[in-house]
């Protein structure tokens, strides 16, 4: 029964270092021959470190949290998740795939703890650069072991934007105008990365089609320093499912608002 009782202050050091071992494996495997596969298409691949990365992964969250639920991209978690209640792992092995086997560089280890559908804890390891961003709700957000504090409340002309390709290359006018409006694009190809920098102020909003894997951690993060994350329309979003997601300034999610309405 004992197992049971682990604090959500003892969950996260665990989960700490669960992720940076994570990370480490991705590190040391980089260099090394892997398999690549295609999953949906050829710009959507697969690795065989993603997958040995999520079993490390779910198998060490197994142990400190055994009546979780995990939630996991590459199908080693459980297979149907209909609700979020009780403990819920969201796990992301690496985020920035493509960036892992083309750049060496720009990717990600993420992983979540959700609540009863809240998110309570978040995880994203920029591997290469060995920063882990992690946070506790009403803890606050820290890199290493440094607090961060919270951006600046910039607008969408002070800021630069992250829009991934879809989206970009999409057409859809109202993206364009956000994207013109604002003083510079960016497009960085991990979730995990654009999410880094727009809780540390170097973007003012990320905008993106993201998978329940691709948002749980950055949105914890980004909640917790008072930062807007919302589907671009502005309703809430399903923590389940596929979403067209806006991380932003209060200020730049205002600017947006009036763009699209």
């Amino acid at each position: 029964m004992g197992e049971k009782m682990i604090s959500i202050k003892e969950l996260d050091q665990q989960a700490q270092q669960i992720v940076r071992q994570a990370g480490q494996n991705a590190f040391e495997k980089m260099g090394e021959d892997y398999q690549v596969d295609i999953k949906t298409n050829y710009t959507d691949l697969v690795t065989t470190i993603d997958r040995e990365n999520e079993q490390l992964i779910n198998n060490q969250l197994r142990k400190i949290d055994p009546d979780s639920q995990i939630l996991s991209e590459e199908g080693f978690g459980d297979r149907q998740i209909t609700n979020m209640q009780g403990h819920v792992w969201i796990v992301d092995p690496i985020d920035g795939t493509m960036n892992f086997v083309k750049q060496h560089n720009n990717f990600a280890v993420m992983l979540a703890l959700y609540v009863d559908g809240s998110p309570v804890l978040g995880y994203i390891l920029d591997v290469i650069n060995g920063r882990l961003y992690h946070g506790r709700r009403g803890d606050g957000v820290y890199v290493n072991d440094k607090k961060i504090n919270q951006p600046a409340n910039l607008g969408l002309r002070e800021s630069l934007l992250a829009m991934n390709r879809t989206l970009t290359l999409s057409g859809n006018p109202s993206l364009k105008e956000i994207a013109q409006e604002a003083i510079g694009l960016r497009m960085y190809g991990s979730a995990g990365i654009e999410m880094i920098d727009v809780i540390t102020g170097q973007l003012g909003a990320y905008i993106s089609n993201l998978k329940p894997w691709d948002l749980a951690a950055g949105r914890m993060l980004a909640e917790e320093l008072g930062l807007v994350v919302k589907s671009i329309d502005g309703r809430s979003i399903n923590v389940l499912s596929s979403n067209l997601v806006l991380v932003a300034t209060r200020q730049v999610s205002r600017d947006i608002r009036q763009i699209i309405n």
